[in-house]
């Protein structure tokens, strides 16, 4: 990986100076490796780096406002909300009530009993198919 030049990598300075300020700090030993390896560190591990830079007493304020500015630039990555799920077909209540209710005065009534275990099984009711409760509802009740 394109390894920056040395003399003006001031996150690998400001590495430095954390550890040779603690030399036994394991997150910092952590940064260091993968900076080696990867070349660069996340927005959150900076962030992280920089939190520590400023308890280190000798840290020089133009490194750790270099630091910053890299922070800055970066874009900030947010998981989105997830999507509050909605179910494909909604069913008409007013199209159930007709049915139960014709279907309370005569069970038997065969097309409605079709049309109700099309409206049980989430079936979406036509207009052809809802004027025709409505014809039954005006006939029958």
């Amino acid at each position: 990986m394109f390894k920056k030049d040395s003399s003006i990598d001031v996150i690998d300075k400001i590495l430095d100076a954390c550890y040779r300020h603690n030399p036994d700090a394991l997150f910092i030993m952590s940064l260091m490796h993968q900076y080696e390896e990867r070349g660069s560190l996340s927005k959150k591990q900076l962030q992280g780096l920089y939190l520590k830079a400023q308890n280190v007493k000798d840290m020089p304020a133009n490194w750790l406002a270099t630091l910053e500015a890299v922070i800055a630039k970066m874009p900030n990555r947010f998981k989105s909300e997830k999507a509050e799920s909605t179910p494909l077909y909604q069913k008409d209540e007013e199209a159930g009530n007709i049915i139960s209710a014709i279907l309370n005065k005569y069970p038997q009534h065969k097309r409605v009993l079709y049309l109700q275990a099309k409206y049980n099984n989430n079936d979406p009711l036509t207009a052809a198919e809802i004027a025709e409760l409505e014809k039954f509802k005006k006939l029958l009740l």
